[in-house]
């Protein structure tokens, strides 16, 4: 499996520390108040009408699970920007190498593996399920790796393992020389069927 998409920096185990805490301690006072009001609220509450009671109860119970899902849609958009952050602090434009995946039809071959080696070091080997294969069937595209790399010239090797024609094993590779700019680099291993020979095909297409 490719480690890097789910690497953990202390800024990040920080964050989710102090927001932790701060979820605590934001629902720590609503739900202090909810279960022991004052003396003299409970007074006015027993000696005002049931429906008004159960009114304002009913009330206060929604105003609890609003500020709820306020919360939790704040934890969300914080973790997507921990994401974005952690991203560009471990992979920077400058040094960034992304591969993708996609697949098209797909009834000559069924995926099972992918090994990705980046001048002759393998950097990623990941096992699809059915519910990976069936997305990628139905237009999804993965981001299978990212990594750094210096400038210059790299080679780029992919290795498909799979079920081809006739339900039989199917192993092919393809390569492909890149150049390493000053900007992220992107590159795209496309599956796709060829009818007329009834073959699968594997290209590995560089984003320019």
């Amino acid at each position: 499996m490719n480690d890097t998409r789910s690497l953990a920096t202390p800024m990040n185990i920080a964050l989710r520390c102090l927001l932790a805490v701060a979820l605590a301690a934001g629902l720590a006072a609503p739900l202090w108040a909810a279960d022991a009001p004052p003396a003299a609220a409970a007074s006015d509450a027993a000696s005002a009408p049931g429906s008004a009671a159960a009114g304002a109860e009913g009330s206060a119970t929604r105003s609890l699970d609003e500020r709820i899902q306020d919360l939790k849609k704040d934890v969300v958009d914080l973790n997507k920007d921990l994401f974005m952050l952690e991203e560009e602090l471990l992979f920077p434009a400058n040094t960034q190498v992304a591969v993708f995946v996609s697949m098209d039809v797909g009834d000559f071959f069924a995926l099972d593996s992918i090994s990705l080696k980046i001048d002759s070091h393998e950097v990623s080997n990941y096992l699809y399920t059915p519910r990976e294969v069936t997305a990628l069937l139905k237009g999804g595209v993965q981001r299978l790796y990212v990594g750094n790399l210096r400038s210059g010239q790299h080679e780029l090797i992919a290795l498909f393992n799979g079920k081809g024609p006739h339900e039989r094993a199917y192993r092919r590779a393809a390569s492909v020389r890149f150049e390493k700019g000053v900007g992220a680099k992107y590159l795209e291993l496309k599956i796709t069927d060829h009818q007329r020979a009834q073959q699968p095909e594997f290209e590995i297409k560089d984003w320019e």
